[in-house]
């Protein structure tokens, strides 16, 4: 770990970029929402996996094939963005189940949403491109052991998120269930969620370049 004053900066700054929106939020948000705060906190697992996984990519020198590789950030990028889509088709052309069909559903489709978060967040090249980027700033080449360097800030960052994600997930998951408790608005709530999350897709595919 950094010393003392560049690990408060370094915790500054990441919980600064935290509590600002982003995709990962976005696509917590509109889970919990549509199937409740249980399935908003799977998706915080879920989305901190994939994370990791850009965390172990970045210490290894991986990620650097995204800023190297245009073909490699456009792939990973619209296949991403592919996926979002799908999710977001798929909510809208969903039937509404009754309530007690949708309860047991909520509560035995946790797997695939855990492995949805994954997918999610392993597809987002910018989410690999960012640690790439802000990991290195607080690494002290002079204490040596740089790739441990990285690894620890980069699982502080996760744990960090895992903890303001879950803020969310509670949040828009108790707004949802207000929401199934008024049938009015019911019908408009899958709507809602899955042009969220085509939405988010596109944003995916039209996000600026790697250069950006």
């Amino acid at each position: 770990m950094p010393h003392g004053s560049t690990l408060a900066v370094f915790v500054g700054a990441a919980i600064a970029l935290l509590l600002t929106p982003g995709p990962a939020v976005l696509y917590i948000v509109t889970r919990s929402i549509d199937q409740g705060r249980l399935a908003g906190l799977v998706s915080v697992l879920g989305i901190c996996t994939g994370t990791t996984v850009h965390v172990v990519a970045a210490t290894l020198g991986l990620s650097a094939l995204l800023v190297e590789s245009a073909l490699a950030f456009t792939v990973v990028k619209y296949a991403g963005a592919a996926y979002l889509i799908g999710l977001g088709v798929q909510t809208l052309l969903r039937r509404d189940a009754p309530p007690a069909a949708a309860a047991s559903a909520q509560r035995t489709a946790l797997g695939p949403i855990f492995a949805q978060g994954v997918v999610v967040n392993v597809l987002n090249p910018h989410t690999a491109l960012f640690f790439f980027a802000f990991l290195p700033q607080f690494v002290d080449p002079a204490r040596g052991h740089v790739p441990a360097q990285m690894l620890a800030l980069g699982v502080l960052f996760v744990l960090l998120s895992m903890t303001t994600d879950s803020g969310w997930a509670i949040a828009a998951g108790t707004a949802g269930n207000w929401i199934r408790h008024h049938p009015r608005f019911t019908r408009g709530q899958r709507y809602v969620t899955g042009s969220a999350l085509i939405g988010l897709g596109a944003v995916t595919a039209f996000a600026g370049s790697r250069n950006r």
